[in-house]
């Protein structure tokens, strides 16, 4: 069983990003399973608070990072970028240096906006942003889902077929990754 943890990067109630990573759990193959994880209680990123000891939200974050084979991060656009929210994880999550959790962590990134461009530039900043920490981030296929009010009912359920198929298909090739990326049991 493929263990993803999911991520999204808007903390709104009625968020297209994270209803998005509800339609994946429910799309997602046999062999995967999809657990949510919540940034709300993720302090700003601070050098010093780190270097006194991770407050328990980060610890908790780690820890589930650490313990997921594969990371599917839903990422909303703000002004033609990531959600500050994710990228502060994001910024958590790469420390220590050469040794975070993210390191070789398989990582799959999509995301929903209200906009008619979807994420695409929102999701480029965050494989830019996993660049150092050396996440292994599949670039394709591309999930970018344009005017999401167009491709979700009013409870909030994934109705575009084809947003489906593309999920599906993303979460098929992540699945993959991590299954070539896990150590050979001698």
């Amino acid at each position: 069983m493929t263990k993803i943890l999911g991520i999204s990067g808007s903390l709104r109630e009625r968020s297209y990003n994270t209803a998005l990573l509800r339609a994946a759990a429910e799309l997602a193959p046999p062999a995967a399973e999809i657990e949510v994880f919540d940034l709300s209680a993720i302090p700003l990123y601070n050098d010093d608070v780190e270097a006194a000891g991770d407050p328990e939200p980060v610890a908790a974050l780690r820890a589930a990072v650490a313990e997921a084979d594969a990371l599917l991060l839903a990422t909303p656009e703000y002004n033609r970028g990531t959600s500050g929210v994710l990228k502060n994880a994001i910024d958590w999550l790469s420390r220590p240096a050469l040794a975070s959790v993210l390191r070789w962590k398989p990582v799959a990134i999509m995301g929903a906006s209200s906009g008619r461009g979807g994420t695409r530039r929102a999701q480029q900043q965050v494989r830019d942003a996993l660049l150092f920490p050396g996440a292994v981030v599949l670039e394709q296929p591309e999930v970018a889902v344009p005017t999401a009010w167009e491709r979700f009912d009013p409870d909030l359920q994934l109705t575009d077929e084809n947003i489906g198929a593309a999920v599906t298909e993303l979460l098929a090739g992540l699945v993959e990754v991590t299954q070539h990326n896990q150590p050979v049991a001698a």
